[in-house]
């Protein structure tokens, strides 16, 4: 009696186009890269705004790259390259090495931070940041990150652009933001909770929209515009609680 033979399915082949649109989006996610590099030099011109502005645009590039890469099925189509590991490294640059960068210049530039106080609070951003991502469970299994996120690229926004604390309200928040790294504390995912994603979408988009209209009317002070960019943070971190703490799935 002969064995039985199980027929293997070959691999689909994806056209052309379908590479090239694949390898656009990696691009398009690299792309994030550059704009923290010209990030990087509008802090070393003292450009505060354009710096932030950039930072902005990176923020949006790693928020909508996935929906693309859905899109055109990139891990299908192109197997072998990993666009996870490109955004790893980015991400690190633009959340935390650049934002970190920015405290460290501009905030002492502008008197919101004393010089003894730059690298202690530099040094703990980034140590926490790098363990941070080292982390098993970073992201839980409902979409959400568990534990402050790495996000000292909003931190850096807020504190300069929004609030105006002292030297030591600055320089104490930033610790308390790098213990909260690890305290078990579920924060949004705006691009991947699925739970009121329609709610986190619409809030993210007012965050960023309003946001980059701060930064483009910058040093002018609109207390509107700030009312609702700090509304706007406010849904976030009631959802951390509400979620943490009283959402039953």
């Amino acid at each position: 009696m002969k064995p039985k033979v199980i027929e293997q399915e070959a691999p689909q082949q994806y056209s052309l186009r379908q590479k090239a649109l694949a390898w656009s989006v990696h691009f398009f996610t690299a792309s994030g890269i550059v704009a923290g590099f010209l990030s990087i030099i509008a802090i070393t011109q003292g450009e505060w705004r354009e710096s932030m502005v950039w930072l902005l645009i990176a923020l949006v590039i790693d928020g909508v790259d996935g929906t693309f890469a859905r899109l055109f099925k990139v891990q299908s189509v192109l197997p072998n390259f990993s666009g996870k590991n490109v955004d790893y490294v980015i991400d690190f640059a633009t959340y935390a090495i650049i934002p970190t960068f920015f405290f460290y210049e501009a905030f002492y530039a502008e008197n919101l931070i004393l010089e003894w106080m730059r690298l202690p609070a530099a040094a703990a951003m980034l140590l926490t940041s790098a363990i941070y991502y080292g982390k098993q469970g970073m992201v839980s299994e409902d979409k959400h990150f568990v534990g402050f996120p790495v996000m000292w690229n909003a931190v850096v926004f807020y504190l300069f652009f929004i609030f105006d604390f002292g030297y030591w309200a600055n320089f104490i928040l930033i610790f308390v933001l790098c213990v909260l790294h690890f305290i078990p504390i579920k924060y949004l995912y705006p691009s991947q909770t699925q739970a009121h994603r329609s709610l986190n979408i619409f809030f993210s988009a007012v965050a960023i929209g309003v946001n980059l209209v701060i930064l483009v009317l910058y040093p002018e002070d609109k207390f509107y515009l700030k009312l609702v960019s700090i509304l706007a943070l406010s849904y976030f971190a009631f959802m951390s609680v509400y979620k943490t703490y009283f959402y039953k799935q």
